[in-house]
């Protein structure tokens, strides 16, 4: 998958597949080869668990991620291309995005906080 755009933050979707299947299953290891699933920390949760989905939308107006979450829900993150790195694509809550180490981000809505590949240009 490609991500077109200028933000420095602009995630690299590294994650290919992006279905419910897990690696242990395939035999498949590496943080780049999870079927899709990122860390995230759900309803203010203190600690991150490997159980939300990634997925790529394109379309007229760009670029969007949606992340699912274990009970359903989902929330859409529109890559900006402006260095914001992503902005919150519905609701009201903004997304507040962090660099927490080299091409790694940290995207908290609301009481969720998700981690998303990104190209970080070696910022921490």
């Amino acid at each position: 998958m490609t991500v077109k755009g200028g933000g420095a933050l602009m995630p690299l979707l590294l994650l290919s597949g992006c279905n419910a299947s897990s690696d242990a299953e395939s035999g498949q290891s590496g943080e780049t080869e999870l079927s899709g699933r990122i860390d995230c920390a759900l309803e203010g949760a203190p600690d991150f668990a490997r159980n939300c989905t990634l997925d790529e939308m394109n379309g007229a107006d760009g670029t969007v991620l949606v992340v699912g979450r274990a009970d359903s829900g989902y929330r859409r993150l529109a890559i900006a291309t402006d260095g914001r790195g992503v902005v919150a694509a519905d609701g009201s809550e903004p997304a507040k995005v962090t660099v927490i180490g080299d091409g790694m981000i940290e995207v908290a809505v609301g009481k969720d906080r998700y981690r998303l590949p990104a190209n970080t240009g070696g910022a921490n």
